[in-house]
């Protein structure tokens, strides 16, 4: 490879890699001046075929963000003069790229007409407005806002890809057609769409925490985001005690990031963690919002109940020390509010460390029929553990080998794989 080519090459994975973290703020961004999450996600594409053609030679910009922003504002004066739109909508957005430079680009985002000054949060309330079914609310703002492929949330909900692809259509003409505007509702209204709006980040922040697809067992960036949308969210509904709850639970558990992986980036199991690693900053703020969301009466909320299950593990100093009785107590009491195969499948797993590994495959034979966990990687995942412990090691390696068939992440296939093969004697 020549050194030309090379450095092509590198400015290509730096611009994939830009791409994924400034996607969700261009989206967003770009959806408050142009008032249209279809024409938002196309100009952020124009922006992201114009870096791949300049940047090479350029080379990439110091604010690369501020530069995607810039160059799909400019599109976006193209295209309402093609379109002959509004002179004042014209007049509106030529002014703003104008008079900023990319060093200041982000100075057009303060233009505040909410009480909070985030894009993103705001795209998350317009994607998850009650005209859309639940179903859509999150799909669409997975899409958008977490920057997950199609495939990546179907794997995530457990359904057909084409079933998400066409829900996400279906969610963004809805919107457009039904004139939704992109604000932060207020009163009743915040209310009402606040469950959907948890939903989604804590399924953005799931996406970063164990990858569903590609060579990373992680994606921080996607952790980070949804971190940073529940601190916002928990700063403007204080007295929400599951608000607080999600926040701790994800406190907790991205506290667990840095252990969660060896030095060559292959998976490390809980138990195996070097919990010296965890960061304690993040355990202590994961605490102080669980003990805010307990005071505000939500103890026996679902994000409460995790967070607890959570913070189980979170005061253990060591793997023997976890308190796996009360972690299963906590599942069953889950399992009460939000009935679902999956959190059987977790308390099975709990039940394991309590009891022992007979009573729990009892319980993961009686859900493993169940067509929501039947591309569930997971399921065959701890099928095999509890069958190895139980000495069953040829059904324990066929297990393995189908975990490893149905996950799409490169970490996991080769950590799975290596398992099946050492019960290949």
């Amino acid at each position: 490879m020549t050194s030309q080519t090379a450095a092509e090459a590198e400015t290509h994975r730096a611009i994939s890699a830009v791409w994924k973290i400034e996607q969700p703020r261009l989206i967003a961004g770009l959806t408050r001046v142009v008032r249209d999450i279809s024409t938002a996600e196309e100009l952020a594409q124009d922006a992201l075929v114009i870096a791949l053609k300049t940047w090479p030679q350029s080379g990439v910009p110091n604010n690369p963000g501020a530069w995607l922003m810039q160059a799909a504002k400019r599109r976006a004066i193209d295209m309402f003069r093609h379109r002959k739109m509004a002179a004042e909508k014209l007049v509106d957005v030529g002014h703003g790229i104008e008079t900023d430079t990319p060093d200041h680009i982000e100075q057009l985002h303060e233009a505040l007409d909410d009480d909070v000054g985030d894009d993103l949060l705001r795209l998350i309330f317009t994607s998850c407005h009650p005209v859309l079914p639940p179903e859509s609310r999150v799909a669409l703002t997975l899409r958008l806002l977490g920057g997950l492929t199609t495939e990546e949330i179907a794997r995530a909900f457990l359904v057909a890809e084409p079933t998400i692809g066409q829900r996400i259509v279906r969610a963004k003409r809805t919107i457009a057609e039904a004139g939704v505007p992109f604000e932060v509702p207020r009163g009743a209204e915040r209310a009402e769409r606040l469950a959907s709006v948890l939903g989604v980040v804590y399924l953005i922040f799931n996406e970063g925490y164990s990858a569903t697809a590609g060579s990373d067992w992680m994606r921080p960036q996607l952790c980070d985001e949804a971190l940073r949308l529940g601190r916002v969210l928990a700063r403007l509904t204080p007295e929400e005690s599951e608000v607080h709850a999600l926040v701790a639970l994800m406190e907790i558990q991205a506290s667990r990031t840095q252990a969660r992986t060896d030095a060559q980036g292959e998976p490390v199991l809980l138990l195996d963690q070097d919990r010296s690693r965890w960061d304690q900053l993040l355990i202590r703020r994961g605490l102080a919002a669980l003990a805010e969301a307990e005071r505000l009466g939500g103890a026996e909320g679902p994000y409460a109940i995790q967070a607890a299950i959570a913070a189980c593990h979170a005061r253990a100093h060591k793997g023997q020390d976890t308190d796996w009785p009360r972690i299963a107590a906590l599942y069953g009491r889950l399992a009460e509010v939000t009935p679902s195969p999956v959190i059987e499948l977790n308390r099975a797993v709990a039940v394991a460390m309590a009891e022992g590994p007979g009573p729990a495959l009892a319980l993961i034979d009686a859900i493993k029929d169940e067509p929501a966990l039947k591309s569930y990687h997971f399921l065959p995942v701890v099928r095999g553990d509890l069958l190895e412990k139980l000495g069953r090691r040829a059904e324990a390696k066929a297990e393995f080998e189908k975990a490893a068939g149905l996950t799409h992440n490169e970490r996991e296939q080769a950590f799975l794989r290596a398992r099946a093969e050492l019960l290949a004697d």
